[in-house]
């Protein structure tokens, strides 16, 4: 390596320092938020409701099925 190499080695590092940290926060964002939005949805459905993607219980017509949706 070159001087010229290495006055910019702490910049290069630094940059991907930056990125995996940035990548690191995302990473636990979206986890922390999935996690929140699942607890979310089984209070939900303790309560009585319903996801309409959620298939219809197998005694309903299908015409009945779209109209409680």
């Amino acid at each position: 390596m070159t001087t010229e190499h290495i006055a910019h080695l702490p910049f290069i590092v630094g940059s991907y320092a930056a990125a995996g940290v940035v990548i690191a926060v995302l990473i636990a964002w979206v986890t922390l938020d999935f996690r929140a939005q699942r607890r979310a949805l089984t209070e939900l459905e303790a309560r009585g409701l319903t996801r309409r993607s959620a298939s219809a219980p197998a005694g309903w017509p299908m015409s009945e099925a779209k109209e409680k949706a």
